[in-house]
């Protein structure tokens, strides 16, 4: 199959709709994104990979971040994590009071924002004050790059102007299901989203999750086969938040979005695909983002379904 051909024609077929939708300005260090950008990569299995658009540009990865922790915290806590959060679909978004106040707590699952928040605590119990550095080396080992940072500007502007996960962690600490301090939690929570990456590198960290847990590439365990179909069932069901089923039935593959303009999305067992375009729809996810990777589906045939 020719996929760059497939990518540049997704290209040409998407430039109309870039800029529609809003860039994220709730995280003021995110409102300076251009709404035109774009870049999308594939990356197989097999090593090959391929690209369109601004590829080299790195991004925040924000709410992607959120598979990587709760990949950790599944490895080190396995069944012990659903006492904490759940595996289903909220129907709400992404940082909704309402929810956590009538389930006592208990987010819905770990790819919205007050379930990143207690996974962000796990892992904050665990690795004390190195959870950040944790966190982000799980990344760069998933990528196998070693450059990759953690944009502080981001970091900054997240902490001083996250009310509303202030407000989420407030709740669930008053119902005993944040462990550790909150400006600690959260300090860990902010700095998993402000990790700074392009789609090249994205795909590459994503790659496993095509291969069973295990880097193709350098043959590294990064996670066991039944974990990796967890991750990629949650990605499937929660991993657009309240669209996740409009994302299902358009695209049909797992996925995970991010405020930043970023997606992810696999192909089990083929490839792993990243996209890049920071103006959002109503429902946080990347406009022209999902828009590209329906079209994906549609010209390679690649869906589980």
């Amino acid at each position: 199959m020719n996929y760059q051909a497939i990518l540049e024609q997704i290209q040409t077929d998407i430039a109309p709709l870039l800029g529609q939708g809003r860039v994220a300005t709730y995280i003021p260090a995110l409102a300076c994104a251009n709404p035109k950008d774009f870049a999308m990569t594939l990356h197989l299995v097999n090593g090959e990979s391929y690209h369109a658009g601004l590829v080299e540009k790195r991004f925040s990865i924000q709410s992607i971040s959120k598979v990587f922790m709760y990949c950790i915290a599944l490895s080190l806590f396995e069944e012990n994590i659903y006492e904490r959060v759940r595996v289903e679909p909220s129907g709400n978004p992404f940082n909704s009071l309402i929810q956590l106040e009538y389930e006592n707590g208990i987010p819905r699952n770990p790819f919205i924002n007050p379930g990143a928040i207690v996974v962000a605590d796990m892992l904050t119990s665990y690795f004390g004050s190195s959870a950040e550095e944790s966190i982000l080396h799980y990344f760069q080992n998933t990528c196998d790059d070693f450059t990759i940072t953690i944009d502080k500007e981001i970091f900054n502007s997240e902490h001083n102007s996250g009310y509303r996960n202030y407000a989420l962690a407030n709740l669930m600490k008053s119902f005993g299901n944040i462990h550790n301090d909150i400006e600690k939690t959260l300090d860990t929570y902010f700095n998993a989203c402000s990790i700074s990456a392009n789609t090249a590198q994205l795909a590459r960290s994503s790659l496993h999750l095509a291969n069973n847990g295990i880097d193709p590439i350098t043959a590294n365990i990064l996670l066991n086969p039944e974990h990796t179909k967890r991750i990629n069932a949650l990605m499937l069901t929660c991993g657009h938040y309240d669209a996740s089923g409009e994302f299902a039935y358009r695209v049909g593959l797992p996925g995970k979005s991010g405020v930043g303009g970023g997606i992810i999305a696999i192909v089990p067992n083929i490839m792993s695909i990243a996209v890049y375009s920071p103006a959002l729809n109503v429902h946080g996810n990347s406009f022209a983002g999902t828009k590209a990777l329906e079209l994906f589906t549609q010209y390679s045939g690649h869906t589980i379904f």
